[in-house]
């Protein structure tokens, strides 16, 4: 076994590459035009650099749809396309009666940094079904930004530079019709040339909060938006966004939820309560749906409370609770809940600065520690690859393992305890900028 001496692991991160894929159709193309990288102001742009007088060329990928993975959510691959596979499975937050599938497709690295991403989709969709996609990047940090939809016509402009893209596809079809059957995705990323649209994670504050209604999600033995099956006591968080959904296992967005008890830490796996496109933890900007409503209040809320959009969904449906999350039975009793009402919740992922570094961590659950030693209480854990925010590290207990060795340990704030720095996935053992504790 390789033992590495606490200031230096001496090996590049680990990236766990994703696996993917799998869905049925009939009548229609849909194309999410790559070719809109041409129409929009791509040589027009000004450089990143005096002698960058040409743009990069973009770069183009045909995605892999023939193997399915355990990101995927009820999908198959059958004669060459995606389809769903069961029709009359749908999120279990939103309580609706639909055929639902999505299929996260591979990270792709590019041999530069890019910001905007168009999806060329070759399917056919019948009028009761629909195809969306969303891209996301990994910045060369290793963190992920949220997904951005890439809809027809108009690229993915991604919030930071990004080396590594990922594409997620999500079909939906009414009960009983024929789903879409897609064929063919290609992505074409490059450069616009302009200031990222946000500053990167380590350069903002704090993490935005909001105080929103939740409601219990319950419903064991269903099945959330990332494939998760319900389980008694479960430990999970809704929202109404699709921009903000983990893989299955992952806790790479995640919020903390503060009640009248007690905070939890809780990773978001489903989507729901009411709306699907309502990120509302985001500034109205770059809001995707009701950018008249201000940052932090949800549309479900706005829609109970003010009678906005006639009192209804997205789906035009008569909204009876102003809830803006939903919680699964472990968090809402853990928090402190008796029945639905209002929490404090920290959108994490949308911060990495402030007194606090974010780093993406691997392996699957680990655990976070009330020490710095693996026989101090385990206070939490994480359930697989994320993005943490780092307080500060110390020298604890030796860890060995899967053939590394480190002594740093580091605080995790938002879990109130140390994970080893084995944990954390950058090639330094003693974390670069972070202060000891």
């Amino acid at each position: 076994m390789l033992t590495l001496s606490p200031r230096h692991r001496g090996s590049a991160p680990r990236r766990r590459p994703r696996t993917t894929r799998a869905l049925t159709g009939t009548v229609c193309l849909l194309a999410l035009a790559g070719a809109a990288l041409a129409g929009t102001a791509l040589g027009a742009a000004p450089a990143r650099a005096a002698d960058a007088a040409v743009p990069p060329a973009p770069v183009s990928w045909r995605a892999d749809l023939s193997r399915t993975g355990s990101d995927d959510v009820n999908v198959r691959y059958d004669a060459g396309a995606l389809r769903v596979r069961d029709g009359s499975l749908s999120p279990a937050s939103l309580g609706r009666d639909r055929g639902y599938a999505s299929a996260v497709l591979d990270p792709h690295h590019v041999d530069r940094p890019v910001n905007r991403v168009a999806v060329d989709i070759d399917a056919t969709v019948p009028d009761a079904a629909s195809v969306e996609a969303d891209v996301r990047g990994r910045a060369a940090d290793g963190t992920w930004t949220e997904w951005r939809r890439a809809a027809a016509g108009a690229p993915a402009r991604l919030p930071r530079d990004v080396v590594d893209v990922q594409a997620r596809l999500t079909l939906w079809n009414a009960k009983g019709e024929p789903t879409a059957a897609v064929r063919a995705v290609t992505l074409t990323a490059d450069d616009t040339g302009t200031a990222p649209a946000e500053p990167a994670p380590t350069t903002r504050a704090a993490a935005f909060s909001a105080r929103l209604y939740a409601t219990r999600e319950g419903l064991v033995g269903h099945t959330t938006a990332n494939g998760h099956v319900i389980q008694p006591d479960d430990h999970f968080v809704a929202l109404p966004s699709r921009r903000a959904l983990s893989p299955k296992g992952s806790g790479q967005y995640s919020v903390q939820v503060c009640g009248p008890a007690r905070c939890e830490t809780a990773p978001v796996w489903d989507v729901g309560p009411w709306n699907t496109h309502d990120d509302h933890w985001n500034p109205s900007s770059v809001r995707e749906q009701w950018k008249d409503l201000p940052q932090g209040l949800p549309e479900a809320q706005a829609a109970y409370e003010e009678g906005y959009n006639g009192g209804r969904d997205e789906f035009g449906r008569d909204v009876a609770n102003p809830a803006g999350i939903d919680l699964a039975d472990g968090t809402f009793y853990n928090v402190g809940l008796n029945d639905n009402g209002w929490v404090t919740v920290t959108y994490l992922w949308t911060e990495g600065g402030g007194d606090t570094t974010s780093f993406p961590t691997w392996g699957t659950d680990v655990s976070v520690r009330q020490q710095a030693t693996t026989v101090s209480t385990r206070v939490a854990s994480l359930p697989g690859p994320t993005t943490v925010r780092v307080r500060c590290q110390v020298h604890g207990q030796l860890v060995t393992y899967d053939g590394y060795s480190n002594d740093a340990w580091s605080y995790l704030p938002d879990y109130g305890g140390y994970v080893s720095n084995v944990f954390i996935d950058v090639a330094d053992a003693w974390l670069p900028g972070v202060p000891t504790c």
